[in-house]
């Protein structure tokens, strides 16, 4: 089996929409108010133009997708989100495998921050526990709709201590797509 790991492109559109609204049925079944569990078309396409949106590919087919940005009215780090599996894929290491490639090639190494930063819903039943499991750490929490908390986690990445560093994957963000 061949994995690619990539940004998307404008032709992905499609397909990664098809993708994440399988993989957030949940969302909805559970009414979370997740932007991605709704989104359209254009919303996907837009999202990959202004933002850098990976994917992992497996023989071909986009398997798994997660979209990073800059969110410095939250966060300096680097903040991940639309992070979605394949139904087909659930459960094979799929999404574990393009989180650890994210957080590692892109994020540390990359754009050498010391942290990235990502978000989920308090009531969603296993997304908080995973997210902790893999080292995330709840710092501050919002509204999300009229009876949920979005939950912002950071993860410390090794190697990487410096503020400056930090500082500087954000402007990187800013700037536009990462490779």
């Amino acid at each position: 089996m061949t994995e690619v790991y990539r940004l998307a492109e404008p032709g992905d559109s499609a397909e990664l929409l098809a993708l994440i609204l399988g993989a957030y049925q949940t969302i909805r079944d559970l009414n979370i108010a997740f932007t991605a569990a709704q989104a359209d078309l254009d919303l996907v396409r837009s999202n990959i133009v202004n933002h850098s949106c990976y994917v992992l590919e497996l023989d071909g087919e986009i398997a798994a997708t997660i979209s990073l940005k800059s969110l410095e009215e939250v966060t300096p780090h680097p903040f991940l989100y639309w992070f979605a599996v394949d139904p087909k894929h659930k459960g094979r290491g799929v999404g574990r495998r393009l989180l650890d490639h994210v957080e590692d090639t892109v994020v540390r190494q990359g754009l050498q921050a010391s942290a990235v930063t990502l978000a989920t819903s308090r009531k969603h039943p296993w997304l908080l526990p995973m997210y902790e499991r893999r080292g995330y750490r709840p710092f501050y929490e919002r509204d999300l709709g009229t009876d949920d908390k979005l939950v912002f986690m950071t993860k410390e990445l090794p190697g990487k201590t410096e503020q400056a560093d930090d500082e500087a994957a954000a402007a990187l963000l800013q700037e536009g797509r990462t490779a």
